[in-house]
């Protein structure tokens, strides 16, 4: 590294040189590699919610509540998913609105399938409620503007329009050689094969979504 605001010197050039002075040698000290992360691990500041700290029900008028040992009891609660196209029934976070109308989260669930049925139930109940869910059987068109895809497609409900942002988080791979794609509210459109799509209805999807 060059000194600040002069030039490079050799280390002959210093006072204190190897000729001038005498090395001692000292043995190499061990030192434990760090131990790996744990994958229990919690990320600062997240809760993990678990069966054995958190109970799922529903209150009056079908609401969900959520009752977390050392923390108290949570009304209104709703569920958000974190990675809803890689991991639709993991990693879900939930949340409920305080006083002031704030959006709280209360923690995050990393494996729904660990808590009972009934508790499963709910929480798919209330994703279901907030998620919208299309199975694709036609595409008629796909325009591109501004990096957003503009889809025309036929789906179990009929036409529909949808927006997708064109990025690779948007769209990944479902099953062997299906796709999901995740619009710009977070909706699921699945093509369970893109083989199996109308020749011309594949050839206007694989060229935008090729990967």
């Amino acid at each position: 590294m060059r000194p600040e605001g002069g030039t490079r010197k050799l280390a002959s050039d210093w006072p204190f040189a190897e000729s001038n002075m005498t090395t001692t040698l000292q043995a190499p000290v061990d030192i434990p590699p760090p131990a790996a992360p744990s994958a229990t691990t919690e990320a600062p500041g997240v809760r993990r919610l678990t069966p054995e700290t958190t109970t799922i029900f529903e209150g009056t008028l079908s609401v969900l509540h959520c009752s977390v040992k050392g923390q108290g009891l949570f009304r209104g609660v709703f569920a958000i998913r974190m990675f809803p196209v890689r991991h639709p029934s993991r990693f879900i976070s939930l949340h409920y609105t305080d006083v002031s109308d704030k959006d709280l989260e209360i923690g995050v669930i990393e494996d729904l399938s660990v808590f009972p049925q009934d508790q499963q139930a709910l929480v798919i109940r209330d994703l279901t409620a907030h998620y919208y869910e299309k199975v694709i059987r036609r595409v008629f068109d796909v325009r591109y503007e501004f990096g957003l895809l503009f889809f025309d497609v036929e789906t179990q409900s009929g036409r529909e329009h949808f927006v997708m942002p064109w990025r690779g988080d948007r769209a990944e791979e479902y099953g062997e050689t299906g796709r999901v794609l995740l619009d710009a509210l977070d909706n699921r459109y699945i093509i369970p094969d893109v083989e199996e799509l109308p020749p011309a209805d594949r050839q206007r999807f694989t060229s935008f979504i090729y990967w």
